[in-house]
């Protein structure tokens, strides 16, 4: 991460798939606390924009819902500074040379915070637990073709393939990876008002819509989070609290009824040069927002109206408008601080703002001014999306593309962008979708048929991307990916825009110490203490 304090930024680090958030109530069981909580002094108070969607790692794709598994739960691996896998429950591991094989050799004094023994088969739980047929992970493909786990002892767990997935060891640092304790198969409210992990904070409530109350764990040993922090998190409680409105979220920190919240984007100015507030932009997010067309009907099935799109609109002008300096225009279809990400190599493959080129692509298919193109441009709500929508709409319209907006929440874009993929007339559509992910594999879980959401799909395609996840070589795998991310751009498929693109911006009262934010945008707050 990095931060910046009076206008001042200094940068330090640099992300998985990550959609933005989505929407999913849990059961009444987690509706019991009615009364407002009594909070010690010695409780840390983190306001966001919206509710998690589950406290279960393999029910959600969320941003909000990732970051406070980061809290509950760990990881076999972590991550350095430049996001790069390092020991943590697993105090080493090792890949064995034909690719078929990961080991992980855990530690041995792990609890859980039900008090038991954190172990081998423990591992193979969440493992099975992800492929169950009854609640299989959002995120299963992510764990490659693994065929067994092999426990020669309680601290060795061995994972076997059926052919090598060289994405596997950097997954096994993401909190879509954490570990789960067998004693959550005993839980009936386990997701929505129970949660057992090893995690530096134990879940104590959650009152949906509302705050999440997580207490310090004591006998956490921190072996592998970048906090300068050997043990349990400082402070005594963690409330993490919603607070849809931005102004709100500002307000509550202005008063210090809140530490740490996000803020609104027209206020950043402002943050930076209030003394008492400091300012914290997550670098290296994943993060990648771009454009996608559902190509099942007329006219983004021909990649003459794609190109024309991609010509039409100019991404520096709509992200100066709406973010000045906040945001980076991305080229690539792998984000900024992703293996594969080249700027240079994908803006010489990729479309400069040509809106001439746009209007002889459209006369070719025999629209132009006086016969515009209808077509309708949907994107999800909040991070100043509409505004960067309402740019394009407007370049659009200069070369004869009349695109109607639709502004939604993200579980409900989610939901039309497969809508429209399954749908073979009527208007043509596009939108504006953002995906994060640590490791270009991104690609495959967008792209690789079926694909996400059931859209753009081709052998070819799927041969290059089958080939990314089994190709051992580095060099060898890297050059696949750039084969994959030009045929995306050339074939006007995925149209990249800009990165980060949410939940990127942190501001905290100064007198929080040990506040990080770490590669992929995971906030860590096992070091924070307050000052008085």
């Amino acid at each position: 991460m990095h931060y910046c304090k009076s206008g001042a930024i200094n940068m330090k680090f640099s992300v998985r798939p990550v959609r933005a958030a989505q929407w999913l109530l849990p059961s009444a069981a987690c509706l019991l606390l009615a009364a407002p909580y009594a909070l010690s002094d010695d409780t840390l108070v983190w306001a966001r924009y919206g509710d998690i969607d589950t406290l279960d790692p393999h029910g959600a794709t969320s941003t909000l819902s990732m970051q406070v598994w980061h809290q509950i739960y760990d990881t076999l691996l972590a991550r350095d500074s430049d996001g790069q896998p390092v020991p943590n429950m697993a105090e080493s591991w090792a890949v064995s040379d034909d690719g078929l094989m990961v080991s992980f050799n855990l530690h041995d004094d792990i609890l859980c915070h039900d008090g038991s023994a954190f172990d081998a088969e423990d591992v193979v739980y969440t493992w099975e637990r992800a492929f169950s047929d009854s609640r299989p992970s959002n995120t299963q493909s992510a764990w490659g073709p693994v065929t067994h786990i092999d426990t020669p002892d309680s601290t060795t767990a061995v994972f076997h393939f059926s052919e090598p997935f060289a994405a596997f060891v950097p997954f096994m640092a993401d909190p879509f990876a954490s570990m789960l304790c067998r004693g959550n198969e005993d839980e009936a409210g386990f997701g929505t008002s129970a949660a057992i992990g090893t995690g530096p904070w134990v879940f104590e409530s959650w009152r949906s819509g509302d705050r999440i109350l997580l207490s310090s764990n004591p006998d956490y040993i921190n072996r592998g989070r970048l906090a300068d922090n050997p043990g349990s998190p400082y402070m005594a409680e963690l409330e993490i609290r919603v607070l849809r409105e931005g102004q709100s979220r500002l307000a509550a920190l202005r008063s210090g009824e809140v530490h740490i919240a996000e803020p609104p984007i027209e206020a950043v100015s402002n943050i930076q040069s209030d003394a008492e507030l400091d300012l914290y932009i997550a670098d290296n997010t994943g993060q990648n927002v771009f454009i996608e067309f559902a190509i099942s009907r007329a006219p983004f099935d021909d990649v003459r109206a794609r190109r024309a799109v991609a010509y039409a609109i100019d991404p520096d002008v709509a992200l100066q408008l709406a973010f000045g300096d906040l945001v980076n225009r991305e080229w690539c279809t792998v984000a900024q601080g992703v293996a594969g990400n080249d700027q240079d190599f994908c803006r010489s493959i990729g479309y400069e703002h040509d809106p001439e080129q746009a209007r002889a692509l459209l006369a070719e298919l025999g629209h132009d001014m006086n016969n515009p193109l209808e077509v309708k441009f949907m994107t999800w709500t909040g991070g100043n999306r509409q505004r960067v929508l309402q740019v394009f709409q407007n370049q659009l319209r200069q070369v004869g593309i009349n695109a109607s907006l639709e502004v939604m929440d993200i579980g409900s874009l989610n939901a039309q962008v497969q809508t429209e993929n399954l749908t073979t007339s009527g208007r043509g559509s596009m939108d504006m979708m953002g995906w994060s992910w640590y490791d270009p594999d991104i690609l495959h879980q967008l792209w690789h048929s079926p694909g996400a959401y059931q859209g753009y799909n081709s052998a070819e395609l799927d041969e290059m991307l089958h080939q990314t996840r089994v190709l051992s070589d580095e060099a060898e795998r890297l050059a696949m990916v750039q084969n994959v991310q030009q045929y995306l751009i050339e074939n006007a498929v995925h149209i990249p825009l800009y990165t980060p693109g949410w939940e990127w911006l942190y501001a905290a009262r100064s007198n929080i110490d040990g506040f990080i934010v770490g590669p992929f945008n995971q906030p860590d707050l096992i070091g924070v203490r307050l000052n008085d």
